[in-house]
């Protein structure tokens, strides 16, 4: 019954490995997205269907600041470096007063 049950886990992806595959695809789509553009109009950062964000330039200590440490942000923004979204510690504190 165990080995059944270990093959079973071996074949069926987590929600997790799944996450990862979607998120993989979608960092190829906006490596497409930016490569189809002329060189000069390459920015490495935008919105894979004007809908997920992706910022694929150098990471700085500022951009990483204002993503995850920034009271006066959004509480959720896109990533400092990758794809998705990042949460902001900062707006956090002050949307539940902490």
């Amino acid at each position: 019954m165990e080995d059944q049950q270990a093959d079973q886990d071996k074949r069926c992806p987590s929600a997790k490995d799944l996450w990862r595959l979607v998120l993989a695809i979608i960092g190829i789509v906006a490596i497409v997205q930016e490569l189809r553009k002329p060189p000069e109009e390459r920015t490495w950062h935008g919105k894979v269907a004007g809908l997920v964000p992706y910022d694929f330039r150098k990471p700085t200590v500022d951009r990483f600041r204002e993503t995850y440490w920034n009271p006066e942000g959004p509480a959720v923004s896109g990533k400092a470096w990758g794809v998705g979204w990042a949460p902001n510690l900062g707006a956090a504190k002050r949307l539940f007063g902490g």
